[in-house]
């Protein structure tokens, strides 16, 4: 048996797929993945990933799990039936491959910046006590709030702190420092993610 995660995040760079991989795999190594670490594969853009997906699922054989893991982008309906989010996602129109299910279809819910300002001892401990925890979003009901306001809260949280936050390498560092049972604590999706790999892998 083979498993295989198609990332969405990296860009166009080597070295931005490089950092990617880097940080989801350290963030799976503490979920207790060690040692039955899936591939990672860093594909860039979000359509990128889904179409690598596509690619890999066709070819894949019994036994084989290959998964794909996005931004959900928006909040979801209902967090056990992913391609119900993506098919009707106004951004995205994906359609369900044939023979995928819905454990195959993983979600950031709503971006990984979710992740990212979930976890408030892992980002005070990353940037320090110039860090503006005031400004940031309470944790509760994260998922659904639009990820385009914690990006923003993000920034302006760090803005005076050394190596403010920006999407990027930045992202990826600190993915890797997050403490998974906090997220779990939190993020509904997170944990329907820390399933199912623990279950397949």
């Amino acid at each position: 048996m083979s498993a295989r995660i198609y990332l969405e995040g990296g860009g166009n760079s080597k070295e931005g797929k490089i950092r990617c991989r880097e940080g989801f795999r350290k963030l799976f190594e503490k979920c207790g993945f060690a040692g039955r670490m899936p591939a990672l594969v860093a594909c860039g853009s979000r359509n990128d990933a889904y179409d690598d997906f596509k690619t890999a699922h066709s070819k894949s054989t019994a036994g084989d799990f290959t998964g794909l893991l996005v931004d959900s982008e928006e909040p979801v309906a209902d967090i056990e039936k992913t391609w119900d989010h993506v098919s009707q996602k106004t951004g995205d129109k994906w359609s369900r491959p044939t023979g995928t299910d819905d454990e195959q279809l993983m979600l950031m819910t709503t971006s990984m910046e979710t992740w990212i300002v979930t976890d408030r001892d892992g980002l005070k401990a990353h940037f320090g006590p110039r860090l503006s925890e005031s400004t940031l979003p309470a944790v509760h009901n994260m998922e659904q709030r639009d990820r385009h306001s914690i990006l923003n809260a993000l920034q302006v949280a760090s803005r005076g702190c050394p190596g403010p936050y920006a999407k990027g390498p930045k992202s990826f560092e600190l993915l890797g420092k997050l403490n998974p049972d906090v997220l779990d604590l939190y993020l509904p999706s997170f944990s329907r993610t820390r399933r199912i790999l623990n279950r397949k892998l």
